[in-house]
Order: C-alpha cells, then sequence, then structure tokens
C-alpha cells in the first residue's frame, strides 16, 4: 500500500487499534482459501471442521475468556495445482488487517521461510511452536527479533496461539507476556535445569511456579522482550496513520511553522496514548518520558522545502518495561 507517511524508530538499549493486536491464522488447503475474519467459533466451523488444524487454533485463540481476541483472520494457502509458495502467500496477506501470524506448519523449512518474511517486512509478528528444541535452536542462530517459539511436548493444541488470545488483544504496553495464565494448555513438569535449557535454545514454554500456572518468558528469538517490538510497531503505526489522516482531511499542510507544529501535536498525541497504555516510563515526580524535536522551516534543507519533504521531525522516549525478577533483602534486628 502506497503511503506518504514514513516512520522509523531504533531501539536503544541502556548501558480496533490498527489491527495491531489481530490474529491470522494461516493453514493450507488445496485450492487455497481467502483473508476471512470471524468473532466468535461457531462461524469459524462453518469453514472449517473441528477437526481441522485451523480450527485448533482458532479455538486456542478464542478459548481464553475476556481475554480473546474480538476478531480473527484465518487465510489458507494453496497447496494442489501450481501451489503458491510462502512468498506469494503473504505477498496477498500483507495489504490485510492483522499483526500475528500464527502457522499450522511446524516444518522446520516453513517456519524459517515465515520468519525470515516477517523480520523483512518489519512490522508483525511471527508465533510459532515446536516440541523439539533442537529445531529452536536452528532458528535462535538467525537471531529474529520477530519470531517467539513456544516450546511444548504437546503442540497439538497451539499453545502459541493460546497465549496470543490471553495477551495479544489488550491495550499495547498494559500487558507483560511473562507470568500468564492459558487456558487449555498443561504446564511442563520440569526442573529448573530443564526450564534454563529451553530459554537458552531460545524458546519459552509453560510451567507451574507457587502454584499458579503461568508462561516462563515474555521474549522473542533474539532476546528482546515482545511487548518491545508490539510498543515500538504500535507507535510507528499510530504516527504514521494520524499524520496520514491529518494530510488527507486537510486542505493544506503548509510548509511553515504553523504546518510543522502540526506534525509534531499529532506525533505527541500518539506519545501521550502510549505514555497512559504504560508503554512509556515516568520520571520521579510522575511526569512522562518523552519528547519532540521538530525543526523550524527556517531550519529545513531549501532543497527538502523545494520537493515538499519535511524530514525534520524527531521524538524519542523511554520504555517503561516491566519487572519479571526480584531480589528483596531483609534485616532481622534484635
Amino acid at each position: 500500500m502506497a503511503k506518504d507517511v514514513n516512520v522509523i524508530i531504533e531501539i536503544e538499549t541502556p548501558t480496533p487499534r490498527l489491527g495491531i493486536g489481530k490474529p491470522l491464522i494461516l493453514g493450507s488447503a488445496t485450492a487455497g482459501k481467502p483473508y476471512k475474519t470471524y468473532t466468535e467459533l461457531s462461524s469459524v466451523k462453518l469453514d472449517y471442521a473441528e477437526s481441522t488444524e485451523e480450527y485448533k487454533a482458532a479455538y486456542a485463540l478464542l478459548n481464553q475468556g475476556d481475554d480473546s481476541p474480538a476478531e480473527i483472520a484465518i487465510a489458507c494457502q494453496k497447496t494442489g495445482t501450481e501451489p503458491e509458495s510462502i512468498d506469494d502467500v503473504l505477498g496477498r496477506l500483507w495489504k490485510e488487517d492483522w499483526y500475528f501470524l500464527i502457522t499450522t506448519t511446524t516444518l522446520q523449512a516453513d517456519v524459517d521461510e515465515f520468519a525470515a518474511a516477517i523480520e523483512q517486512n518489519n512490522s508483525r509478528e511471527y508465533f510459532t511452536r515446536s516440541s523439539t528444541l533442537a529445531d529452536v535452536a536452528l532458528l535462535l542462530a538467525k537471531n529474529y527479533s520477530r519470531t517467539t517459539v513456544f516450546y511444548h511436548i504437546d503442540i497439538s493444541n497451539y499453545p502459541e496461539a493460546a497465549l496470543i488470545g490471553r495477551v495479544g488483544s489488550a491495550p499495547v504496553g498494559s500487558v507483560t507476556w511473562k507470568f500468564k495464565f492459558l487456558q487449555g494448555i498443561v504446564p511442563l513438569d520440569i526442573t529448573d535445569t530443564e526450564l534454563r535449557e529451553i530459554h537458552a535454545a531460545g524458546a519459552i514454554t509453560y510451567v507451574t511456579k507457587a502454584g499458579r500456572n503461568q508462561t516462563s518468558e515474555g521474549k522473542t528469538l533474539s532476546g528482546e522482550w515482545i511487548d518491545v517490538i508490539h510498543a515500538k510497531d504500535y507507535i510507528k503505526a499510530n504516527i504514521e496513520y494520524g499524520i496520514q489522516i491529518l494530510f488527507a482531511d486537510t486542505d493544506k499542510v503548509s510548509f511553515d511553522n504553523t504546518g510543522i507544529a502540526q506534525l509534531e501535536s499529532v506525533t505527541r498525541n500518539v506519545l501521550r496514548q502510549a505514555f497512559l497504555q504504560k508503554m512509556i516510563a515516568q520520571d520521579d515526580d510522575g511526569l512522562p518520558l518523552y519528547g519532540t524535536n521538530f525543526k523550524r522551516r527556517s531550519e529545513v534543507d531549501p532543497a527538502d522545502r523545494a520537493q515538499r519533504k519535511y524530514n525534520g521531525g524527531e521524538f524519542w522516549f523511554e520504555l517503561a518495561g516491566a519487572i519479571h525478577e526480584t531480589t528483596i533483602r531483609g534485616v532481622i534486628r534484635k
């Protein structure tokens, strides 16, 4: 899709939300199937029998109670005469409204190709599952920051889809992906050593801690936090969308300080909302840690003005993050 706004965010490591939470199940069928949105399992069952992988994934997504997504999407890759390649099927799906990709295939070659494509596209996330740590380790070597692997000895009930169903539709930034209870998923009975091996391989899993069943971690293969990638994509998409709407709804955004201020205002509004959703941290006085710097007209290269291109806008923010571990020391006084 052509667009006139491009937002670039770099992650600086210290010493109905535009489809940003909508899952897509990608299955396979002889003749393929187009992208279609569903709001309840009964509708899914009209197109996919309960025995199909597509239905099983949909069930896991929509079985998470009040946390379940309001809508999901399903499409199928054509496998019959003149089959679609992964590039082909994604080529027709990039334009659709979805963010989290779940595939019914777990073949290593397919998973690697989907992960590579998601990484290249740089606007979505891919969740897959595996019962073999050796396969996970092969993916780990690629250092994908947009692919999360859910390891479990039983992957028939789509634990990764259950996780997306539980967390993916919450307001972006309001939740972490660790510590989450998943309906329909049985926790692994493993030792601390085995859990460390799973994490070292690049995967997350489902365990019991303090008597509570919960996800063991919230990271992608690269070790980046899932919520950091989600927050980055939310802010980028919403600034692009907001400024594109500004262009469309305004007779002219003048190339002067007034017009530049309009661009900055849209950007700050998105950052303010991100702060309210707990993506952005606050300082000791409770003030949000973000800022903008938009060059005035006089500071812009005349050649850019002649081309009607404004490239002088910048913003920054500090991620709020989340506490996943703690050490608390105590002293007994006599």
